[in-house]
């Protein structure tokens, strides 16, 4: 049975994208597995007057089960709207893999998919993408798809190296695929280890200072897909206060480190209208556990 996304709240994400891309400003795109967490991420929402997107990953979903985590969402939506916030939310399913697992979180109520075909060859991709698609717009749910490869850790997704995008791809992809948004690989990664210690710098306090993302990588994007909604994957800050805290409780998180906020700023003034946080909120959980 087809659940209508627009009933439980939620809104699809072009819009967002639309006026995130005309003010310079991308929407924050947080990841929940409890309801602690995503009490504060729509706190935190609301206090900013933020648009927001939930994400549902494949670990929330083995941990929560889908059907759970979409009342818990809806029931963000009334929490928010009780406490007097009108920001818009969409409900995304993050790192989809396969055609059935779109198709199950649409029929469930899902506003947005992603489909992610990267670690297939790209006519492959291609392939996979346009079916969510097609199957998508029948219900105006909006798709993402990516382009390039993470490294990292991200539940039981492991990629030993990243693959940057190629810039000469993504045109045609969009165009043949139709979909709404496209995640790239420009230096960010999963989990909270961004960069390797080697791939870093030290500043005067001993700290370790990450190297620059490939912004020549996203400026030639822009030049090819003008006015395309971009999207940053594995962007938390792994804030050092957090990381310190947990440390000195028994955690082994030596040489945790994140995307500065200014490169953040940087993309989000850029053709990045969407930026994903999933371990700052397992860091801040457990350093304030």
């Amino acid at each position: 049975m087809q659940v209508n996304y627009k009933n439980l709240g939620f809104v699809n994400t072009r819009e967002m994208f639309t006026k995130a891309f005309a003010g310079g400003y991308a929407v924050p795109a947080y990841n929940f597995n409890n309801m602690e967490q995503l009490q504060a991420i729509i706190n935190g929402c609301g206090e900013s007057n933020s648009p927001l997107i939930l994400q549902v990953s494949s670990g929330a979903r083995n941990y929560a089960d889908q059907t759970m985590l979409r009342y818990m969402a809806e029931g963000a939506v009334a929490m928010a709207r009780k406490a007097g916030h009108k920001n818009p939310i969409a409900l995304h399913l993050d790192h989809g893999d396969t055609l059935e697992l779109c198709i199950s979180c649409i029929e469930s109520g899902f506003s947005s998919v992603m489909i992610d075909g990267s670690h297939l060859s790209y006519d492959e991709n291609v392939a996979l993408t346009t079916k969510v698609v097609d199957y998508a717009k029948k219900f105006a749910v909006s798709v993402e798809g990516e382009l390039g490869v993470l490294a990292g850790i991200e539940d039981d997704v492991v990629a030993a190296k990243s693959i940057y995008t190629d810039p000469e791809q993504v045109e045609d992809f969009v165009r043949r695929t139709g979909v709404d948004s496209l995640a790239i690989s420009i230096g960010t990664s999963h989990g909270a280890y961004k960069f390797k210690p080697s791939q870093c710098t030290r500043n005067d306090q001993g700290v370790l200072v990450p190297p620059p993302l490939r912004f020549d990588i996203l400026e030639e994007i822009e030049k090819r897909i003008p006015g395309f909604a971009i999207v940053l994957r594995g962007s938390s800050a792994v804030l050092p206060e957090y990381v310190d805290t947990i440390n000195q409780n028994g955690g082994q998180l030596e040489a945790a480190v994140g995307i500065p906020a200014e490169q953040l700023r940087q993309a989000a003034k850029s053709a990045v209208c969407k930026i994903n946080i999933d371990s700052d909120g397992r860091l801040v959980m457990t350093a304030m556990i």
